[in-house]
């Protein structure tokens, strides 16, 4: 007997978004369960539009998005229950106290209250937040911010989570810690889904990655198989998606 396929944490088919010229493009794509991808594409690729009509924040004007089997456009509130975003500008509420926001934010996903404080404490905890649990938001520095805001997108215990350039103004430190955070969601077989210019951090974090050029995807693997794909040996991730850019824009 065959085994089942197992069903893929996101699956899109055919999506398109066009403004005033298409920014999504018939774009295909499968991430598998479990597994740490990074996107990455020159500005204007469509990486942010692919990712917030994902997220349900934008409306495609075709195609199909599916995350662990749930259509999104069908059901757009049980994707979203199973789904986190993070922007690259934090959205929290300044004049509460990062306790209270996820306070707020577990509230909003109808999480019991006992164990709406214990996920909060264990966030506030894991990064870094807790001597400034009880401070207002609005002093923070965009670091700071950009931790509260992602223990607010984890609250929920996502199992799909959406990162656009989450380390884009953390310091080091701060970026050492998401980072940490990130892979310990993926070893707990949690999925994650990231942007980034720092191609460094893709090099390092991702199991696959997938090169986004004019809206369409048109290279993903291992960092050996796009190398392969380039024709460069042993090249830095930055030289290979050079490189493969280049390809595109030579063949469009």
């Amino acid at each position: 007997m065959h085994q089942p396929l197992p069903i893929a944490a996101l699956d899109v088919r055919g999506l398109c978004k066009r403004f005033d010229r298409p920014a999504v493009d018939g774009l295909d794509l499968t991430i598998r369960k479990g597994e740490f991808y990074g996107l990455l594409g020159p500005n204007g690729a469509g990486k942010t539009t692919t990712l917030r009509m994902v997220a349900g924040l934008l409306k495609p004007d075709a195609g199909s998005i599916s995350v662990f089997g749930v259509d999104a456009l069908a059901d757009p509130v049980e994707a979203k229950r199973i789904t986190a975003w993070v922007s690259d500008e934090p959205m929290i509420y300044d004049k509460l106290t990062p306790y209270e926001y996820l306070e707020f934010v577990a509230g909003l996903w109808s999480i019991d209250a006992g164990e709406a404080e214990q996920r909060a404490n264990e966030l506030l905890d894991w990064l870094g937040l807790r001597p400034h649990a009880h401070e207002r938001c609005e002093g923070f520095s965009k670091g700071m911010r950009q931790k509260v805001a992602l223990a607010g997108a984890l609250v929920h215990d996502p199992m799909l989570i959406i990162l656009d350039e989450p380390l884009t103004g953390l310091d080091a430190g701060s970026a050492r810690q998401v980072k940490n955070v990130l892979r310990e969601r993926v070893a707990a077989g949690g999925t994650v889904i990231m942007t980034t210019h720092i191609l460094e951090v893709a090099e390092r974090m991702a199991d696959r990655i997938g090169v986004i050029a004019g809206g369409r995807l048109i290279a993903q693997g291992t960092l050996d198989e796009l190398r392969i794909k380039a024709g460069k040996g042993d090249s830095s991730l930055e030289d290979t998606f050079l490189t493969l850019v280049a390809e595109q824009a030579q063949a469009a």
